[in-house]
């Protein structure tokens, strides 16, 4: 829990710095119904517990069900590619559960804004980089938001290079 603050706070701080309006909301945040903004992204971190030698990596995930499934999926790939891109954690795409496709918060928040979420990596064996480098994880999060608001490009086969 206090590396996860730390990260959506350096988030926070990090954007309103560019000029964004941001709001630090909690997982079960009464401010969730219905709320409106350009994006949402829940941030998280992956179990603490050793799983096996390949549990290290991120995950982000779009909802399965969204009004705009455009939208979601261009947030979902800003952030995967720019937070491999700074983090250089792989991607743990086959390891992305219903949890995270149907994630409560998807449900609770207006269908006019446009969700993600990212497991930013597994507390056990990217230790290192998610407490003693929450600069760098909350510059990769901040950078797949940049790309989303500004309509930045992201290479269309960029998935087969962090595999």
């Amino acid at each position: 829990m206090e590396a996860n603050l730390k990260i959506a706070t350096l988030v926070v701080q990090k954007l309103k710095a560019m000029g964004y309006t941001v709001d630090l909301l909690e997982e079960f945040d009464p401010r969730l119904n219905q709320y409106s903004a350009l994006a949402l992204v829940s941030i998280h971190n992956d179990s603490c517990d050793y799983i096996n030698d390949e549990a290290t990596g991120f995950k982000v995930a779009a909802p399965s069900d969204s009004q705009y499934q455009d939208r979601s999926e261009r947030l979902e790939k800003c952030l995967i590619h720019r937070y491999h891109e700074i983090t250089k954690l792989k991607i743990h795409v086959n390891t992305i559960t219903p949890d995270m496709t149907s994630y409560h918060t998807f449900d609770e928040i207006s269908s006019e804004t446009t969700a993600a979420i990212i497991e930013t990596g597994f507390l056990n064996l990217d230790e290192q980089i998610i407490r003693y480098q929450p600069e760098l994880v909350a510059d990769g999060i901040v950078a797949g938001i940049k790309c989303f608001v500004e309509r930045e490009s992201v290479p269309d086969d960029f998935l087969n290079e962090i595999d």
